[in-house]
Order: C-alpha cells, then structure tokens, then sequence
C-alpha cells in the first residue's frame, strides 16, 4: 500500500504531494499535531515549592534499621 507521511505546518497543507498512484483515488487524511521541535525540552525538574533545590543521592539510600521500627517495618 502507498502512502505519504509528512510533518508540516497547518498553513502549508496546499503543498503536500500526492504520488501518481493515490490520485483519483478515494483516500482518507488524518491530521495530527506534531511536537514542536523548536522548543527545548526541559532536561530536568525543579521543585515548585523550593526553586533551585535539589535532592540529595543520599535521599535515594536505605533507612537506618533504627528509622524503619519506628515506622513499623
């Protein structure tokens, strides 16, 4: 099966090739937004209540034995 698959912006929707085998044809046309690549994705997240803090790899490590009793466990 033929078909043509292109990222464009919604305005140029005019200049979208068609290939000789899928003219006169009935076809179907499913428009999707696309990720805009011009925009840098955020590479990590800060903490909305405590701007430019970070959480420490010690945070990540095991409680103490003494830690998990008093929490039941």
């Amino acid at each position: 099966m033929e078909y043509v698959r292109q990222t464009i912006n919604s305005s140029d929707l005019d200049k979208i090739v068609i290939p000789q085998a899928l003219r006169n044809r009935k076809v179907q046309v499913i428009i999707l937004p696309a990720e805009d690549s011009t925009e840098p994705k955020p590479t990590k997240r800060e903490l909305g209540f405590a701007k430019g803090a970070e959480v420490p790899d010690s945070f990540f490590e095991p409680l103490p034995e003494e830690e998990l009793k008093l929490w039941g466990q």
